[in-house]
């Protein structure tokens, strides 16, 4: 990836987590203000319906009292105080006390706990009254709830008892109203809350036994089924305590409710459960809230990418083009360029690289020019030691062969003759040797190149082995074994074949001189990923690390007599053919040379063209 795109990609992912890290923020926030406010506005309710609740609690006593206090309810507790006079003439009384009091339930019940007369359910005349443990208890509390069995139905009331009592044996009024949806219509409601009570009867959900002021008596509708509601009141009336949930009425999570359960008791026995107040909530403001923010962040985060584009374009052309150049401009050096020069203007940190690569580089020609002069005085030092060196040692015996010609001349004019004829001899032999080292000198200076066609790397070794068997084998000195090693799917490559035989030949013959006790010769070859491998190994006494190191270098020579020059041949003709030598050695373990030849396919197809 270029350095471009990874700055796009930062300025991007940078903006877009930013983004998404303040629209989370603000959306964790917004929900837990709007849980709050929820959690709020429905505590408010809860305390309007308890406040609610006891003022119709206490209206309820009031008027049950008044009924308990009234005229005609003492004179039938007196009529019936300790006599058994009929009490059928009071069939009616109950319904006209109700109605006159606006009371929805209303019961007389004398002290033995029958019923005289009832006014939601006459038939009940003469009947126990089994809803209390203890009358007298009952008329000293305030209102409590109680659902009242119908003649056709059940009911969930708010009922208060109170007693008449003349004489010894009291009379109990019992009256209540009704707890539906004129109770909850009572409730001062905010346009997006609303109040529903669930009459807990039976031992499943009954859609027909939740009320809603908002709709009529229970709700059942088909855009908002009562069922909805099943999986919340379930749980209610299982754990017997408050519960929160959410009622979703479609797909659309704006549609969806929070509500809150609440468990409605009796102050008898074990406290039973008589109805469930539920107090929703819309959501709707809140997904609204939450759709906007996710539709501010989205539209934030888009112009937040498109302006990184565009930072990050005009980042990549202050920053990243003057990078490029000063890449460029390094590939340039290393390719050998080294006069390469980059212009960034500015004074920022990229211009100052700039001028530091410039003066890097004009400080690399200086040492270059340095070099190559120290370099230059050091070969010709060494090539004058080299030939001073060569030179001396055939120079040395003519001066003597020349000094006995003149003494025997001087001292010995009969035996002249025969001195002449021996130094004539040795003159003209070091007189060769002199031109040989010469020649090999002039040699060196003198090197052709390559002249390429195609060529057979297996044939050429072989050559190479046929030419040098017999000295290998030669008489006097110990034999030495030649091992061949040639891949024969060797493809053929564009070399020089006079050159690439010299080369190998110096090669086999360094072998040979490492071998003066005899060993093996082993010659190889072998393909490798679109190159050539020969390799000449021997079995000698091997070479040092240092030797190995310096091996290569012109007139470098571990051996008595030599110019130093047999492996700087090899050398120039591997790299004259694009190819690299190379050594492998350890004392006591051998020599390999490895040399590794490209196949030059694009030459090879002229040459057969």
């Amino acid at each position: 990836m270029t350095f471009r795109r990874k700055l796009l990609t930062v300025f991007a992912l940078t903006v877009f987590l930013s983004v998404a890290a303040v629209a989370g923020l603000v959306l964790a926030v917004t929900r837990s203000a709007f849980e709050k406010t929820e959690g709020q506005r429905t505590a408010a309710l809860i305390s309007q319906f308890q406040i609610e609740f006891r003022h119709q609690g206490e209206d309820v006593a009031r008027r049950v009292e008044a009924i308990a206090q009234s005229e005609p309810v003492t004179r039938m507790a007196t009529a019936l105080n300790g006599t058994s006079a009929d009490s059928a003439g009071y069939f009616e009384l109950a319904k006209s006390m109700a109605d006159s009091r606006q009371l929805d339930f209303l019961e007389l019940v004398d002290g033995h706990g029958t019923i005289i007369s009832s006014a939601q359910w006459p038939a009940k005349f003469g009947y126990p009254e089994v809803a209390f443990e203890n009358l007298s208890a009952s008329t000293e509390q305030g209102a409590f709830l109680k659902q009242e069995e119908m003649q056709d139905s059940t009911a969930l009331g708010l009922f208060a008892v109170r007693a008449t009592r003349v004489g010894d044996h009291p009379v109990y009024v019992i009256g209540g109203r009704r707890l539906d949806k004129g109770f909850l219509s009572a409730l001062d409601l905010p346009a997006d809350m609303r109040a529903l009570l669930y009459q807990n009867r039976g031992d499943h959900f009954s859609a027909d036994l939740l009320l809603d002021p908002s709709s009529g008596e229970s709700v059942s509708d088909g855009a908002r089924p009562a069922e909805k509601f099943a999986t919340l009141i379930e749980a209610v009336r299982q754990y017997n305590q408050e519960m929160s949930g959410i009622v979703r009425w479609s797909s659309d999570q704006a549609d969806d409710e929070g509500f809150h359960a609440i468990p409605l008791r009796s102050v008898g026995k074990d406290h039973p459960l008589l109805g469930i107040l539920l107090i929703g909530t819309s959501r709707r403001s809140y997904v609204e809230l939450k759709r906007h923010i996710r539709a501010s962040a989205l539209l934030v985060g888009g112009g937040g990418i498109v302006l990184a584009i565009l930072l990050s374009s005009w980042a990549a052309a202050r920053v990243t083009r003057p990078v490029e150049q000063l890449a460029r401009a390094a590939r340039n050096v290393a390719a050998g360029n080294w006069d390469t020069r980059v212009d960034v203007p500015g004074d920022d940190e990229v211009s100052q690289l700039a001028d530091s690569f410039n003066r890097m580089t004009t400080e690399l020609l200086t040492q270059r020019e340095r070099l190559v002069q120290t370099e230059r005085v050091a070969a010709w030092r060494e090539l004058a030691r080299r030939l001073a060196h060569e030179l001396k040692n055939p120079l040395f015996p003519l001066q003597l062969t020349v000094e006995n010609l003149v003494r025997a001349r001087l001292q010995n004019p009969e035996q002249f003759d025969e001195v002449f004829r021996e130094s004539s001899r040795t003159l003209l032999a070091e007189i060769s040797n002199l031109k040989t080292i010469i020649g090999r000198f002039s040699e060196f200076s003198k090197m052709p190149h390559p002249q390429l066609q195609q060529l057979s790397v297996n044939e050429l070794v072989r050559g190479v082995a046929q030419l040098f068997q017999a000295q290998l084998q030669a008489p006097g000195r110990s034999p030495i074994a030649c091992k061949l090693e040639l891949d024969e799917s060797l493809a053929p490559i564009a070399a020089d074949p006079e050159l690439l035989h010299r080369a190998i030949s110096n090669l086999v013959l360094n072998a040979m001189d490492a071998m003066p006790t005899g060993g093996t010769l082993t010659l190889r070859t072998k393909p490798d990923d679109g190159k050539v491998i020969i390799e000449v190994a021997d079995t000698g006494s091997g070479l040092t690390r240092e030797e190995c190191e310096r091996i290569f270098t012109p007139y470098y020579t571990s051996k008595q007599h030599g110019t130093g020059l047999g492996l700087a041949i090899v050398q120039s003709v591997v790299s004259d053919h694009g190819g690299r030598i190379s050594v492998r050695s350890e004392p006591g373990q051998g020599t390999t040379f490895m040399i590794e030849l490209p196949s030059n396919p694009d030459t090879l197809q002229k040459t057969r063209a």
